[in-house]
Formats: structure tokens, C-alpha cells, sequence
């Protein structure tokens, strides 16, 4: 029986579905590269993860392990490739878990969905889902890598300034104005509310 760390493939399945909003296959095969990626690892350690893509697999890290996009331990690095590192926030030994195109040929539904080889309307959920549990890590390749650690340098956090435009809280160091003032940030207007009725104090003299 196929299993992903502690769960079975059903419920993983389940916690998919409710954390993510469907079974999608992305995040399913995510569990199980993720499942390989900790059985390579030392048993003890703090480790943080890379995604190489920002689409699902991210969810099954954050499903999975202590690494979210909000506390940082999770990192994307979108290169558009269907992979994860898994590596020692201390030393930066880790390995790297990708899904291998020469190991698909034996699950030509997943080949199909994988490698977009068919439309989506042709696609078989209940098959596809299927061969993703009999081949599970299968379909994967592994590498050790070392991670450097200064890639991921934090910023240290500057003060912090109302801006004269929106009268919203930002970082100082982005300018007389925040970001999204500046244009071309965000996709939609920001800007047009009524600055007058509730004025701000101002915490820094990046504010008039």
C-alpha cells in the first residue's frame, strides 16, 4: 500500500482536497516527492524547501511539513520545473526531488496530464488519480545538493513610513512612496480612497 509520511493515500487525498479545494494531481505527487525526498533525510535536523514551481506543489509542502511561504521556510524559486529541495537550514545539505520525464512511460495517463499531451476535457480524473497511486514515487528521481545559504539571505527590516499617497504603513527603504503607488505593482487601482476624513500620524519623516 502506498503511503505519504504518515497517511495513507486516501486520506492525504482528503487533506488535499481541503486545504488545496480538489484532489489535484500536482499536490498528490507533491506528497509523494516529498514522502522520498524525508526518507533520504537524517532523521534529526531543521530543514527549510525550495520549489521549483509556484503551481501546487508548494501546497503539499505546506501540507506536509512545518514549511509555509509565511514563515519562510519554504521557498519558490519559480524555474517551471516540478521539483523540491528538502535541505538543513544549518549546513545546507539537503536532496532534490523532481518528477522525471524518462520514468513516465509506463503511466500513460499521467504522462498525458503531465506533459499536457491531451486536453484537459480528455482527461480521465478517476484513472489518472489512480496510476498516481500505484506508481507513487516511482515517477520521481532524487539528487543530493548543497544549498547555499547565503542565496536566501534575509533582509533585515528597516523602519517603517505612511506613505503620502495611500496613507498606508510601508517599508521605508522602497522610497517616498510604497510600491504600489509607484504603478505597475498591483492589478488594480490603489490610491483612490478619501485621504482627508481619517488623517494618519506619520512614524517617519518619509511622511509630510
Amino acid at each position: 500500500m502506498q503511503e505519504i509520511l504518515s497517511h495513507t493515500f486516501d486520506e492525504y487525498a482528503a487533506i488535499v482536497r481541503s486545504f488545496h479545494g480538489s484532489a489535484a494531481p500536482g499536490v498528490i505527487i507533491g506528497g509523494f516527492m516529498i514522502d522520498l525526498a524525508y526518507r533520504r533525510l537524517p532523521s534529526e535536523g531543521l530543514f527549510d524547501v525550495i520549489c521549483e514551481t509556484a503551481k501546487c506543489l508548494p501546497d503539499a509542502v505546506q501540507i506536509l511539513t512545518p514549511c509555509s511561504i509565511g514563515n519562510r521556510w519554504l521557498r519558490i524559486v519559480d524555474a517551471g520545473r516540478y521539483a523540491l529541495t528538502v535541505y538543513n537550514k544549518k549546513t545546507g545539505a539537503g536532496v532534490r526531488v523532481y518528477v522525471d520525464c524518462a520514468k513516465l512511460d509506463p503511466w500513460p495517463d499521467i504522462k498525458n496530464w503531465f506533459m499536457k499531451l491531451a486536453p484537459k476535457e480528455a482527461q480521465d480524473d478517476e484513472l489518472l488519480l489512480d496510476q498516481i497511486r500505484k506508481a507513487g514515487a516511482d515517477i520521481c528521481s532524487v539528487e543530493e545538493v548543497q544549498v547555499s545559504l547565503n542565496f536566501f539571505k534575509k533582509k533585515k527590516s528597516g523602519p517603517i513610513a505612511v506613505c503620502p499617497s495611500c496613507r498606508e504603513a510601508y517599508n521605508a527603504a522602497d522610497g517616498a512612496v510604497c510600491p504600489a503607488c509607484k504603478g505597475g505593482l498591483l492589478p488594480y487601482p490603489s490610491g483612490n480612497r478619501d485621504r482627508t476624513a481619517h488623517p494618519a500620524s506619520c512614524p517617519s519623516s518619509e511622511c509630510p
